[in-house]
């Protein structure tokens, strides 16, 4: 199944890591270490394969991809013995990498997205085509009436004054193309009710928001241990300094309100409370492109008895969301060919914060995805 993979933000490091890995582990030259598609228990056969996936996208940034890969190598994120194994094939990609169309509406600039997105479609001959935004978290929108009802949407996105965030723009952009549409960041995406509306007349699949990397993949793996120990959380507050574009983007008040949001939420839904406490995401341009969580978390057991825990979580930002942004491209793809529509909320596993009601616990989210996994067609054996 070729299945073409949209990039928002392409030349940024989370996407050119995921090209990159996925150019690597297509040549032999690297493990698919971290796809969790990998897994024994989730391999099949049902999924188009890392190396039948097509790469194209659209930026703001003019870097090329290649010299964006040999920085990324320079600071620790891919191989450095790798950079030109795969700089050929990062050349290939580079014609299928187009500017952020502009347009003196929003209508125009959606229009012009769509061009480009049925244009890498047609050319090669693609069966999928998959839009995944990688770019940076951007503030939370102001309330529109537009954003409730598709027929409004539609005649204010031809209008002067911006109606959808660019994150929901691309969304409604890549949705008229046919496209599914993945928020990996905690951006708007599709999540309005007139983009609700819009996939399912197109009856495509979308899903979201927030990939789930680091401190609140721990999170999600810790709560409901106290949660089943009938312990107590009286506070959970953590510290997370991070550099390179996220970082950088994250020290705007307003994308750092809507990420610190989306990172504490899965407390209150997996514990069934609100624990005292907040997360404090603080940039460190020194860093680059890891980022270092320090969590504190105190608790009453058994008669009062105060305790506490603490942990610590240093990582590769880029390292450990590519793979998962190959895993979504890979079942969002089989959840449009299997005539799935509207949000696919069996991607849990995957997000911060994700849609519909769901479990919480990393647990029950991975047997939810094994679940999905089996239902879309036979089991494979992971090689």
């Amino acid at each position: 199944m070729r299945t073409g993979v949209w990039l928002i933000g392409v030349r940024g490091s989370v996407a050119v890591t995921s090209m990159f890995g996925a150019l690597a582990v297509r040549a032999g030259l690297a493990e698919p270490i971290g796809c969790v598609l990998e897994s024994p228990e989730l391999h099949s056969d049902a999924l188009p394969g890392i190396g039948e996936l097509v790469f194209g996208g659209h930026d703001i940034s003019s870097i090329p991809l290649a010299k964006k890969a040999a920085a990324l190598a320079e600071a620790g994120v891919v191989p450095a013995r790798l950079v030109e194994a795969v700089q050929d094939a990062l050349q290939e990609i580079e014609q299928d990498v187009r500017p952020l169309p502009l347009g003196d509406t929003q209508a125009e600039v959606a229009d012009a997205i769509g061009a480009d997105l049925d244009d890498f479609r047609r050319r090669h001959q693609l069966d999928h085509v998959v839009v995944i935004n990688v770019s940076n978290t951007e503030p939370a929108p102001r309330p529109h009436p537009a954003h409730a009802d598709l027929d409004a949407l539609r005649a204010a996105l031809a209008g002067p004054e911006p109606v959808l965030p660019p994150s929901a723009l691309a969304a409604y952009a890549a949705l008229r193309a046919g496209c599914p549409y993945v928020e990996f960041t905690p951006s708007t995406g599709a999540r309005l009710p007139a983009l609700d509306a819009l996939a399912r007349s197109k009856r495509l699949p979308y899903a979201g928001h927030d990939g789930k990397t680091g401190e609140t993949l721990v999170k999600s793996a810790l709560a409901p241990m106290f949660a089943l120990r009938n312990l107590k959380v009286r506070t959970w507050s953590g510290v997370n300094l991070l550099g390179g574009g996220d970082g950088a983007s994250l020290a705007e008040p307003d994308a750092n309100a809507a990420k610190s949001a989306s990172k504490q939420r899965v407390l209150t839904e997996t514990l069934g409370y609100a624990p005292q406490g907040d997360t404090r995401i603080d940039y460190v341009e020194d860093l680059d492109d890891f980022k270092t969580a320090w969590d504190l978390i105190s608790f009453e057991g058994f008669l009062g008895t105060r305790m506490r825990m603490e942990f610590t979580w240093h990582g590769c930002d880029s390292a450990l969301a590519a793979p998962l942004v190959l895993d979504l491209a890979r079942l969002t793809a089989a959840a449009h060919r299997a005539g799935r529509t509207g949000p696919l909320t069996e991607l849990a596993f995957f997000f911060k914060d994700p849609l519909g009601d769901v479990p919480h616990a990393l647990v029950e989210q991975w047997q939810v995805l094994r679940a999905a996994v089996d239902a879309l067609g036979p089991r494979g054996t992971a090689p």
